[in-house]
Parts: structure tokens; C-alpha cells; sequence
């Protein structure tokens, strides 16, 4: 063993550098080391490879005039058309107004008051109160939005809702609740807080598990009563996580989601109720014009990108930590 370190040492001394390993060795040797957490990979990647990447082939029909006896490859090209066309159209204003109300109001409420759950729930003492409480919370998450329309369909049902008739004798009004434009947007949010809130507070209750006990020992030697500890050392404490959830929601501020919109729509409401994803359904799937609905697709997908990394700027820029 004494005999390759000399001549090493011998050929450092001589002014020789001893060969580097080769990387591919090191390489065969890490991934039979952790070969089973690759192979656990390869169902992610596959995912991703098949449902996220696969389809970017199909974004290209946005530029062309696709016709489906065509195929894209056979589609003429038009460029920006689509887009002009978008742009130029008078629903795009009503569209754009629609989607970002919604979305400022499901950030503006829904995303703090996931924080505010949190921390309520990371106050509960009485872990059987705090594991019973956080399941009813997220037992809602697992309900899908046909489900959720069908509740307030017979919650707010004209003349036999029971809340319909609750509201209404309470403010001595004959409101529909469900057809009423003015109370589209509070339906939305009100059924995206109960569904989403609770089920939301997981990543938050998971970084609030982290914060240094001895912290809150010592604020309350100093007769800090919670709502200092909260504000001056939970909040801190989490405030990075915060952040990363709070760039990931404004990325995602223009997906409305298609689904709860669609089954709340009616006659009477359309006028508040239309964002862009419904109108890529209608304009796309009932009317056949993929084209121009493919475009509308990747317009949303282009501003989500911009948002994040502009959220994602402005947290570096206040020395805070971003997402990447």
C-alpha cells in the first residue's frame, strides 16, 4: 500500500501532476450506489416526457391555419395572425377583466387566509382537536368541482335553498343568488376558500414545524404575549416560504380553473362570468377554431412565465429569497 503513495509523492516533488480519475468512473460507481433512486425517477420522468413536453409539438398550430385533414405539418403558416386576431377582438378586454378580478380576488383573500388557517391550527394544543380539525379541513380538497357546484346549486336554489331563503329573509331582499351577476365572483371565491383553503395550509404547517422553540420561550420570558410571537418571530420564521407560494399563485393567476367556472356559468351571468379558460373551450371545441384558441392558450402561458420570473426579480431585488 506504502509503494503507490511514494511514487506519487515522488512524482509531485518532480513537478508531474498524478492523472485525475476518470469521470465515467465516478459516475458508474455513484449511480450503482443510489440505483434504486433513479429507478424511482424514471416514473416522474416519463410523466413529464409524455404529458408536458410531447405536447409542445401541438403549440405550433397557434402560428398556422390548422385543418385537421391536414395535419400541422400540412397547415399553412400564418404567423401572428392568431394573435392579432386575439388582441383585436372586442371580447378580449371583457375577457382579460374577468380573469384578472378573479384572480386578484382568490389571491387578495384565499391565499392569506391560507396563512392565517395555519397559523391558527399551529396554536392548537390538543393534538386530538388539531388532527380532527385539519381533516375536516382538507376533506373538501378531495371533492371535485361538480360536487362542489352541485352543493351550492341546492344551497343557493331559487325559493327552496335553505341559504337562499336564510339570506333573504335576513336582508328582506328576493336575490338568485346563482343568476345574479353581482354575486358570481363571491360564489367563486367563497366556494375556492372552502374548497382549497384547508388543504393549502399542508406546506405552511410543515415550515412552521421548523421554527426554533427556545425563540418562543424566550419572547414570552420577555412577556411577549402570541400575537407578538406570532408577528415577530412565526411570520419571520415562515416568511420564505411565503414568498416561494406567493410567486408560484401569481404565476398561475391567470388559470382560473375551466371546470368551477364552466358549471357556475348561466345565461344571466355570462356577461362577469367569461375568462379565458372557458372561451378557449367554446371558441376551440364548439366552434373548431384550434388555431385561435391554441393561441389563447399560449398567450396565457407566456404571461404566466413573465409573472413568475418578474415575482421572482422583485423578491431578489428586497433581498429575499426567491424561487430559483
Amino acid at each position: 500500500m506504502a509503494a503507490p503513495v511514494i511514487d506519487t509523492l515522488a512524482g509531485e516533488r518532480a513537478g508531474k501532476t498524478p492523472p485525475a480519475p476518470r469521470k465515467g468512473g465516478r459516475f458508474s460507481v455513484h449511480f450503482a450506489h443510489y440505483k434504486w433512486l433513479y429507478l424511482l425517477l424514471v416514473p416522474g420522468v416519463v410523466y413529464f416526457a409524455v404529458f408536458r413536453y410531447a405536447p409542445m409539438y401541438g403549440v405550433s398550430i397557434a402560428f398556422k391555419d390548422y385543418v385537421p385533414f391536414l395535419g400541422v405539418n400540412g397547415s399553412p403558416w400564418v404567423g401572428v395572425q392568431n394573435f392579432t386576431d386575439f388582441f383585436a377582438n372586442p371580447d378580449f378586454p371583457r375577457l382579460l377583466g374577468n380573469t384578472l378580478i378573479l384572480a386578484f380576488l382568490n389571491l387578495g383573500i384565499a391565499f392569506p387566509l391560507t396563512i392565517v388557517l395555519a397559523l391558527l391550527l399551529n396554536e392548537v394544543r390538543l393534538s386530538v382537536l388539531k388532527r380532527t380539525v385539519q381533516t375536516l379541513v382538507y376533506i373538501p380538497h378531495f371533492l371535485s368541482w361538480t360536487i362542489v357546484a352541485s352543493l351550492s346549486f341546492l344551497l343557493f336554489a331559487l325559493d327552496i335553498g335553505p341559504l337562499f331563503q336564510f339570506l333573504n329573509n335576513t336582508m328582506g331582499t328576493h336575490i338568485d343568488f346563482l343568476s345574479d351577476p353581482a354575486w358570481f365572483r363571491p360564489l367563486i371565491v367563497l366556494q375556492e376558500i372552502w374548497k382549497n383553503t384547508g388543504w393549502g395550509t399542508i406546506i405552511f404547517l410543515a415550515a412552521l414545524s421548523t421554527v426554533d422553540q427556545d425563540q418562543y420561550e424566550a419572547a414570552i420570558i420577555d412577556g411577549a404575549g402570541r400575537f407578538r410571537r406570532v408577528w415577530h418571530i412565526t411570520l419571520p420564521a415562515i416568511r420564505s416560504t411565503i414568498i416561494v407560494m406567493l410567486i408560484l399563485a401569481i404565476g398561475q393567476m391567470l388559470n382560473t380553473g375551466f371546470e368551477q367556472i364552466y358549471l357556475m356559468t348561466n345565461a344571466l351571468n355570462r356577461e362577469v362570468a367569461d375568462v379565458f379558460d372557458t372561451y378557449v373551450y367554446f371558441v376551440g371545441i364548439t366552434q373548431g377554431a384550434y388555431s385561435y384558441s391554441t393561441a389563447v392558450g399560449l398567450f396565457k402561458s407566456v404571461v404566466g412565465i413573465v409573472l413568475i420570473f418578474g415575482t421572482n426579480w422583485l423578491a431578489k431585488r428586497f433581498n429575499q429569497s426567491g424561487l430559483f
